[in-house]
């Protein structure tokens, strides 16, 4: 039964994330958080597009995971997901006042997931010996005895 429930749980999150960031690309961008200094605000902010949509791809990669589903071809469409939905996010912003959508940000979204996806790569499809590999499998088996 819990293993169940973490099956579901893990194989929803990915969506419940993706209306998360919907939800506060709808917002001002100081609603969440707002750092006393203006640079390190912007900062901060600007960095956090290096991993907003990196979390969507590794959240689709458990979800395959533990469904027993993750092969190379469902690893580059969930790359391709989560990049896809970071510019819709950047559209959607360009119509949020007081949020704005640049090409630099989809960039940065990018980026994120080519890193962590280069990373499941070649941990889990390349070289399974490593112990993020070997982790990621124990995990596959534990969710799915």
């Amino acid at each position: 039964m819990m293993r169940l429930l973490i099956k579901i749980i893990f194989t929803i999150a990915p969506f419940l994330y993706m209306g998360l960031i919907w939800i506060l690309s709808s917002m001002p961008d100081n609603v969440v958080i707002q750092l006393s200094d203006e640079k390190l605000d912007g900062f901060f902010k600007e960095s956090l597009h290096l991993i907003e949509f990196a979390i969507l791809y590794i959240l689709f990669i458990v979800a395959l995971l533990v469904n027993k589903q993750l092969i190379f071809p469902l690893h580059i469409a969930s790359a391709i997901v989560a990049i896809f939905y970071g510019f819709i996010d950047e559209i959607h912003q360009a119509f949020i006042p007081f949020r704005s959508a640049t090409l630099i940000d989809a960039i940065k979204d990018m980026i994120g997931v080519f890193v962590l996806a280069f990373i499941v790569h070649h941990t889990y499809f390349s070289h399974r010996e490593n112990k993020i590999s070997q982790l990621m499998h124990k995990v596959e088996r534990w969710v799915n005895l």
